[in-house]
C-alpha cells in the first residue's frame, strides 16, 4: 500500500515494504535415500561404469556366438533378399560396437551379397554401428572421461577432433591404423557433432569398404583382376600410412 506523507509524495507502508524486502524462498532439493541413489546412479563414473560393462558384455557374446562363421557357413537360408540385407547391416552395426574388425565383416559382405549390395549393406552396417557407439560415449563416458585429458597429445587430439571434426574424423576413416571402434569413441568423448561425424564416416569408409566387399565377392577366384585390384586398394593405404607414421615418428618423440 502507498501512503501519503505530509509533501504530497506517496510511500510504501512498511509491511509492503518488507514483503518486496523477503527473498522467494527455494524449494531444497530432496535429500533422501532414494534421491541419493539417483545422484549416484547418475553420476558420471556410474554411467562409465555401465558402459564398459555393456562393451564387455558385447565383446563375450561376440565371443560366444562367434559371428565369424558366417563366412564359411553362409547366411541363415530362411533369410533372403532385401530382409537378408537389413538383418546383416543391423547385425554389422552391432557388431562394429562389439570390436568385431570390420574387414572381416566387410568381407562376409561381399561374400554373402556380392559386390554391389554387399557395399551397400556394409557402409549401411559402418554408419550404423558407429552412431550407436557415438551416441553410448557421448551420453555414458563423456562427462567423466574429459577431465582426464590432461596430457599434451590428448589435448591436441581432443581439440582437433572437436575443432576440425569433418576433416579430422574424414582422414581417420580414409587412412587404417586407428581402430574404427577407437575412433568412434575418440569422437564421441571430443565436443565433435553428430552430423560431421556421421557424414566423414560415411564418406571416409567407401573406398576401404568397397575395396574388401569386392575381395569376399570375388574370394573364390583370386586371380582375377578384380580380386587383384581390391587387394591393391587394400594393401596401398595402408602403406601410405605406414610411411606416413614412419615421417612423423620423429616429430613425435620430440615433443
Amino acid at each position: 500500500m502507498l501512503d501519503a506523507n505530509r509533501s504530497g509524495t506517496a510511500t510504501a507502508s512498511p509491511r509492503a515494504a518488507a514483503q518486496e524486502l523477503v527473498a522467494p524462498v527455494l524449494p531444497l532439493p530432496p535429500t533422501g535415500l532414494a534421491a541419493r541413489c539417483t545422484r549416484v546412479l547418475l553420476s558420471p563414473y556410474a554411467r562409465l561404469s555401465l558402459l564398459v560393462a555393456l562393451l564387455v558384455g558385447a565383446a563375450a557374446c561376440v565371443l560366444l556366438f562367434e559371428p565369424q562363421r558366417l563366412l564359411t557357413h553362409g547366411w541363415p537360408p530362411q533369410l533372403g533378399g532385401a530382409a537378408a540385407a537389413v538383418v546383416f547391416a543391423a547385425a554389422y552395426g552391432l557388431c562394429t560396437v562389439a570390436f568385431v574388425p570390420r574387414p572381416l565383416l566387410n568381407l562376409a559382405a561381399g561374400a554373402l551379397f556380392g559386390s554391389q549390395v554387399g557395399l551397400a549393406t556394409a557402409l549401411t552396417g559402418t554408419v550404423l554401428g558407429a552412431g550407436v557407439a557415438f551416441g553410448l560415449g557421448r551420453l555414458l563416458g563423456q562427462d567423466a572421461l574429459r577431465p582426464l585429458l590432461r596430457g599434451r597429445w590428448l589435448r591436441a587430439a581432443d581439440g582437433q577432433l572437436s575443432r576440425h571434426g569433418l576433416r579430422s574424423m574424414l582422414a581417420l576413416r580414409l587412412f587404417p591404423g586407428v581402430p574404427f571402434w577407437a575412433a568412434n569413441y575418440c569422437a564421441a568423448v571430443s565436443r565433435m557433432g553428430w552430423l560431421p561425424f556421421l557424414l566423414a564416416t560415411g564418406l571416409g569408409s567407401v573406398p576401404n569398404t568397397a575395396a574388401y566387399a569386392v575381395a569376399g565377392a570375388r574370394a573364390s577366384a583370386p586371380t582375377s583382376p578384380a580380386f587383384l585390384i581390391a587387394m591393391a586398394c587394400i594393401a596401398v593405404p595402408a602403406l601410405a600410412g605406414t610411411a606416413v607414421a614412419w615421417r612423423k615418428r620423429h616429430q613425435l618423440r620430440g615433443r
